[in-house]
């Protein structure tokens, strides 16, 4: 039903060219990339973050132990 076959793709590619110019097409596609990189990865990181601050947060327990020894 909405096939994009090759010609709509180079028709598209045209339309790119002209609107933002030769020059500004790699900045462009790095733009792009990393958008969809940065997406990727907010797809696949855990739902939940950790906002405690460092100081509140539980001690190792190796730390703890050195401790005990002194």
């Amino acid at each position: 039903m909405f096939g994009i076959g090759m010609t709509e793709l180079i028709i598209i590619l045209v339309i790119i060219l002209v609107i933002f110019g030769a020059n500004k097409l790699p900045e462009i596609g790095a733009g792009m990339g990393k958008a969809i990189k940065n997406f990727k990865k907010a797809t696949t990181e855990p739902e939940e973050i950790d906002v405690t601050p460092e100081d509140k947060k539980p001690e190792k327990k190796e730390e703890t132990q050195k401790e005990e020894e002194k």
